[in-house]
């Protein structure tokens, strides 16, 4: 349902949330190596974040990415848009270029509580809040160690 794209897109946002602050930005070059994400391709895509302002970066010596106070409160389902659209979250599981609750495809009925689920928990937690979900539940963004006693303000 979500290209890898907005797979990594998410996976490195919900890192920031994690291990960055307006003090404490971070590379791309740290994000990827921790997340197991080509280098180049997040470079990309953090471009395209910071156009959509669902991040932030700075230039310089101490440059990087964080999240601002204001890139936490947008919510998952804004990276997916910013990303590939909302049409990708919204098509056919199975592909079909048409499929609806009048005109399922065999998986239709099966798929769209999840879909439906899915779609409000990206659409109602905000970043930060998905971050802390993270931390409260002991949830993964990567197999590495990485800074684990480093808490957000």
């Amino acid at each position: 349902m979500l290209s890898n794209a907005s797979k990594y897109a998410i996976l490195s946002t919900l890192y920031l949330a994690q291990h960055s602050n307006e003090q404490r930005k971070i590379s791309v070059k740290e994000i990827a190596e921790n997340i197991d994400v080509p280098n180049p391709f997040l470079a990309k895509l953090f471009q395209q974040l910071v156009r959509g302002k669902i991040i932030s970066s700075t230039k310089g010596p101490h440059g990087g990415f964080y999240l601002s106070e204001r890139n936490k409160k947008k919510n998952v389902l804004d990276i997916i848009d910013n990303i590939d659209g909302l049409n990708k979250l919204n098509g056919c599981f199975m592909g079909l270029h048409e499929c609806d609750s009048t005109n399922p495809c065999p998986v239709h009925f099966i798929v769209e509580p999840f879909k439906n689920n899915l779609f409000t928990k990206f659409r109602d937690l905000t970043i930060i809040e998905f971050a802390q979900e993270i931390s409260d539940f002991n949830t993964l963004l990567t197999l590495k160690n990485v800074n684990p006693s480093f808490k957000t303000p």
